[in-house]
């Protein structure tokens, strides 16, 4: 199996160097192939800038071979080239965007199979703000006003991204959802786990809360936590 980074958003600058420096190392070193995912951007026509965005972030990094694949719908997300490249990938990232529109396209999809086959094999799957959201069991959707299933690579969570500014806000219509763990990040923030125990490291500028059996639990940058 290999490792997850949630991120809570504003990516790809300031202290977003710690968790994506720490993920390209497990990935392998800077020569590891990194493929960024831009769906979530799709909608409102943004997706090729927000993954020219990650290019060079992860460039700027030391990265020397990384790729924004052109997945931006459904058709593109059973692609097979495009879903081929993805499971070559050993480090794997989802920007952030339109929540439901990412799980969506993704949901049942070649490309998703193949992130989670490299993924079983070995690889890292990252996420920021909309990108971290899928990953979980659950994500809200504050359109619509539900919880919705979303990619289930970490169980029994749902992610707040921007948790310092307007995620904080999510939580309260949330707490009743029982044997659930509410996962608030920060934004520049993320947490990466260990790929064994499944003990998580939190790196950046803020702090990760957890909300669950009707407690608050932050963790600043240095700290581990388990879900």
């Amino acid at each position: 199996m290999g490792y997850l980074l949630l991120e809570g958003g504003a990516e790809f600058g300031g202290r977003m160097r710690e968790p994506d420096l720490r993920a390209i190392e497990l990935a392998g070193g800077f020569d590891a192939p990194i493929r960024i995912i831009p769906t979530a951007a799709a909608p409102d026509n943004n997706h090729q800038r927000a993954g020219n965005n990650g290019v060079r972030w992860f460039q700027s990094l030391g990265a020397k071979d990384v790729l924004s694949v052109p997945l931006i719908d459904k058709p593109s997300a059973n692609d097979e080239s495009i879903a081929e490249s993805l499971r070559s990938a050993k480090l794997t990232y989802m920007l952030g965007g339109f929540t439901g529109y990412l799980s969506e396209t993704l949901a049942g999809s070649a490309a998703w199979d193949a992130v989670v086959e490299a993924y079983q094999a070995g690889a890292v799957v990252a996420g920021s703000s909309a990108g971290a959201m899928v990953i979980c069991e659950f994500y809200y959707d504050p359109g619509r006003g539900q919880v919705v299933n979303g990619l289930n690579l970490v169980k029994s969570s749902i992610v707040l991204p921007h948790h310092n500014t307007f995620g904080r806000g999510w939580a309260a219509r949330l707490l009743e959802i029982s044997q659930v763990t509410l996962i608030g990040i920060d934004e520049q923030s993320g947490m990466i786990d260990d790929g064994v125990s499944k003990i998580w490291s939190v790196l950046g500028r803020g702090a990760v809360t957890l909300y669950r059996n009707s407690q608050t639990e932050v963790y600043q940058t240095g700290n581990s936590l388990s879900l």
